[in-house]
C-alpha cells in the first residue's frame, strides 16, 4: 500500500489514515479499502496512486476486481444505497453491514455513521470472519470521529492529492 501524504491534517485525520492502513497491512486477504460519505464521494482510499491512475483521461484504468478504489467507492456507495432502500421497503431498521461473495473475492460494506460507509475488497481466500471482525473495529475506532468537518477535510486532502498529480 501506498501511505497517502499526511502532512498538514488535522490529528483526526491522520489517526483515520492510520487506522485504514493498519487495517489493510495487519488483515490477510484485503486487496483494497474504501472509506465513503454519504452522498458516494470517497474519503479515504487504501491505494491513493490507484485512484490518479483511474481519474488521468487517455489512460486505461486499472482491470478486474483490482480496479481503482474510485471503482470500490462506486460500488460501495451503489451496494449502500440499495441494501438502506430494502431496509426501508422491508421496515427492518438500519443496515449494519453486507457482504456478497463471490467466486474470486469478497466484498464486505460496513456502515460506519451518518451514512458513511466502509467498503472492503477481500480475496477469495480471505477469512471474512477475520475481516468483518477488523471491519466492526475500524468503525468503532472511526465513527465518532467521522464528522462533518473532518469529512469535508478528508474530501479536500483527496481532491488536492489529485490535483497535484496530475499536473
Amino acid at each position: 500500500m501506498t501511505a497517502p501524504s499526511t502532512f498538514g491534517l488535522s490529528s483526526e485525520a491522520r489517526n483515520l489514515h492510520w487506522l485504514l492502513t493498519n487495517l489493510v497491512e495487519e488483515v490477510p486477504g484485503i486487496q483494497s479499502v474504501a472509506v465513503v460519505s454519504s452522498d458516494g464521494l470517497l474519503l479515504l482510499s487504501s491505494d491513493p496512486g490507484r485512484n490518479d491512475a483511474a481519474r488521468r483521461s487517455g489512460e486505461a484504468k486499472p482491470a478486474g476486481p483490482r480496479g481503482s478504489a474510485a471503482d470500490l467507492a462506486t460500488i460501495v456507495s451503489g451496494i449502500g444505497s440499495l441494501t438502506i432502500g430494502a431496509a426501508k421497503l422491508m421496515e427492518f431498521g438500519g443496515v449494519k453491514h453486507t457482504m456478497v461473495a463471490m467466486d474470486e473475492g469478497s466484498l464486505f460494506v460496513m456502515s460506519i455513521s451518518d451514512g458513511s460507509l466502509l467498503g472492503v475488497h477481500g480475496s477469495a481466500d480471505c477469512d471474512m470472519n477475520v475481516v468483518a471482525y477488523h471491519m466492526a473495529l475500524f468503525v468503532g475506532r472511526a465513527g465518532h470521529v467521522l464528522t462533518p468537518e473532518l469529512r469535508t477535510e478528508l474530501r479536500k486532502s483527496l481532491e488536492s492529492e489529485t490535483a497535484g498529480s496530475s499536473r
